[in-house]
């Protein structure tokens, strides 16, 4: 038996995004449960660096909606937007003294699902 849901799901990833997770899911609380115009309109507007990845993966999702399902972006909404922690990338700087501070810098992966409003 096929288990179909109503509405399509469309999915995007961005995986390995040079930022810590905390910084990502501070922006992607606000857009969660959103209409795609609204989730655009609000990472347009928020003073945030985490904005532009963000705005770049919900565009693209959309993109694939309209391209592969035919979906119309205006029917679109913020299903699911979830943020995961990545590798932790280690660099060293050096010091005085000879010696080298270890540097984490935190990777992250963002997963946006969009579904249909069903009406």
């Amino acid at each position: 038996m096929i288990n179909k849901s109503p509405s399509p799901e469309i999915r995007a990833w961005a995986k390995h995004i040079c930022m810590s997770a905390h910084k990502a899911r501070r922006v992607i609380n606000q857009i969660r449960g959103r209409s795609y115009g609204q989730a655009l309109m609000i990472l347009e507007l928020m003073p945030y660096g985490a904005c532009y990845p963000i705005l770049q993966l919900i565009s693209s999702a959309a993109a694939n909606a309209n391209h592969n399902m035919g979906l119309n972006k205006a029917n679109l909404f913020v299903s699911r937007a979830e943020v995961n922690e990545g590798a932790l990338l280690k660099r060293f700087k050096p010091r005085a003294r000879g010696r080298g501070y270890q540097i984490h810098k935190p990777t992250c992966h963002i997963t946006i699902v969009l579904e249909e409003i069903s009406r």
